[in-house]
């Protein structure tokens, strides 16, 4: 470690790769591990269609199908005091499978800091949804949107600021 923050983990889902380099980039700056967040069943492009009512992520996010499951359960979570939760804004929130990740592992104690991607939507009340949804009693924050040409230095600066 770096000295930047100690004992966190960059836990992150990506459906196009955005998500995935922005998560990258705050790894290397803080100089910690990454883990992430894989659907059983991947996403096609079909499926990711937001204008298709009947896509596999607008049935997902209307809660007209279950959360989609985990490709595995070996996210080092209870090694880590801090995890900052990557993902790309679906419908104004984190895609359900964020939601499933924060409701397979306990986080009790832990501090949650939410890191999204996306073209313009902010992340709302993305920290109370997935709270909803969590297990154990960690402390969710609602962190910030990033572009996906986001700096390194942005990214460590805007870290050390939330830890």
């Amino acid at each position: 470690m770096n000295g930047v923050l100690s004992s966190v983990l960059i836990a992150y889902f990506s459906a196009t790769g955005t998500t995935a380099n922005v998560a990258q980039k705050l790894a290397s700056a803080l100089d910690a591990p990454v883990y992430e967040i894989r659907p059983a069943q991947p996403y096609t492009d079909a499926d990711l269609d937001w204008h298709d009512e009947s896509s596999r992520s607008s049935l997902e996010m209307d809660g007209k199908i279950p959360y989609p499951e985990l490709a595995d359960l070996n996210a080092p979570v209870k090694d880590y005091d801090t995890i900052f939760l990557g993902f790309p804004i679906w419908w104004g929130t984190s895609p359900k499978i964020v939601n499933r990740f924060v409701n397979t592992y306990d986080l009790s104690g832990k501090k949650v800091i939410l890191f999204a991607t996306s073209g313009s939507s902010g992340l709302g009340d993305t920290a109370a949804d997935l709270k909803k949804d969590a297990i154990g009693t960690p402390e969710i924050i609602n962190g910030k949107r990033f572009p996906a040409n986001v700096s390194a230095e942005e990214l460590k600066n805007w870290a050390k600021s939330v830890k």
